[in-house]
């Protein structure tokens, strides 16, 4: 199967777990080298599986799976159907995942990079945390372990390469599962992925996709298209503090969905077993443009928004600028995601067949009216106390 792969993508090198099962996974690239960008001088990084060579071209990828002599971890202690390991369990899905499957009595174990500011809010409810890197092949099979189901909500930090921990990391942990006899394999993407090969985020999420697929794992795909959560730091934060609020001039529509909803629902795929192996969208009830979502957030808070609009071909040029720049290059990538996002497309799906899989009633399901004035009504709820505080504690001279 043909994938495509982002511009640098480097072929991550084969994965060998050290018990009695082995996995083997075929990777190559392929350069495609467009007429005008001939005279680049790729760059060459040597891999256990062979050579690839990647430039400021195009990149084909053909991953094809190939696995010998797997077998699950019999004879031995049974792995419980209820033991679970979330990746990426500190982000803003993750953390919203591990609370729900401690609340629907699930055994849960984190997979946590190791940071000077431990995750302790995560033992506090009751998880198992351990310290793995999934940029570092070799820590990742102590955590798998006993594990049955593995949700993977990680996505690499912003000041990242983006194909150290999506690409290279992803594609070692499921060698790696697949190797232990993991029983299922939850994985978040991003909808549309498939339609933007120009991003590299979204490119190799369609990659491991298909990785995953091959692969030959019991697995669920999700794809997503924005989180609820993400509107208060970028809209409702500011136009509470009176700061600039950014936004574009273009008429994209994304339906948000609240963490909390995707969580529920991925837990309800979880135990459907009509669900194996299919690809589901999770959409908020409506889609929502930048210009709506603040018009609300300024009705909510009771203060209008101090706008700063930044055109669309600003963001447009200052990739291209970017890309002159070999140290540039994630900046770059990050800035074509943003104009995706800002372009005049819709990031959304139809939910009834979703819903009437899942056994879901949409008014279930919170709307971005609902959760913005929960929020407003909270936050300004407690201003107001704190107001209230400081003038019984004034002293005067």
């Amino acid at each position: 199967m043909a994938l495509r792969l982002p511009t640098q993508l480097a072929t991550p090198g084969k994965f060998h777990h050290h018990h009695h099962h082995h996995s083997k996974t075929s990777l190559s690239l392929k350069r495609t080298i467009a007429p005008d960008a001939a005279h680049f001088s790729p760059l060459s990084s040597s891999t256990s599986t062979g050579r690839c060579n990647v430039g400021p071209t195009r990149v084909m990828c053909t991953a094809e799976a190939e696995t010998v002599g797997v077998v699950n971890l019999a004879p031995g202690t049974p792995v419980r159907p209820t033991s679970i390991l979330v990746v990426g369990a500190t982000g803003t899905l993750g953390r919203q995942v591990v609370r729900r499957a401690l609340d629907e009595g699930y055994e849960v174990r984190c997979l946590v990079r190791p940071r000077p500011a431990p995750a302790d809010f995560l033992r506090d409810w009751g998880a198992i945390v351990v310290n793995a890197d999934l940029s570092k092949p070799e820590t990742i099979p102590a955590t798998l372990v006993g594990i049955h189901t593995i949700i993977d909500c990680a996505t690499g930090r912003p000041e990242e390469p983006i194909r150290k921990v999506d690409w290279e990391g992803k594609v070692a942990l499921i060698q790696c599962a697949k190797a232990m006899g993991i029983q299922k394999y939850v994985f978040f993407s991003i909808h549309n992925c498939d339609k933007h090969p120009e991003v590299p985020l979204m490119e190799i999420k369609y990659c491991t996709e298909k990785f995953l697929q091959d692969s030959g794992l019991n697995h669920i795909i999700i794809r997503l298209c924005g989180f609820m959560q993400g509107l208060i730091g970028q809209y409702a934060v500011p136009i509470l503090e009176e700061k600039s609020v950014w936004g574009t001039d273009a008429a994209t529509r994304i339906a948000y969905m609240d963490t909390q909803d995707i969580a529920r629902l991925t837990f309800i795929a979880l135990r459907n077993e009509e669900i194996n192996g299919k690809l589901l969208t999770f959409a908020g009830p409506r889609a929502w443009t930048t210009q709506e979502v603040i018009t609300l957030c300024e009705r909510l808070a009771g203060q209008d928004a101090n706008v700063t609009t930044v055109p669309v071909s600003v963001l447009r040029w200052t990739r291209q600028v970017t890309r002159f720049f070999e140290w540039t290059n994630d900046v770059a990538d990050r800035l074509t995601f943003a104009e995706v996002l800002t372009s005049d497309i819709v990031f959304s799906a139809p939910m009834n067949e979703t819903y009437k899989l899942l056994g879901v009633d949409v008014k279930d399901v919170v709307t971005l009216e609902k959760y913005l004035q929960d929020y407003f009504t909270n936050i300004l709820k407690k201003l107001k106390d704190l107001k209230a505080q400081s003038k019984q504690t004034d002293i005067y001279f």
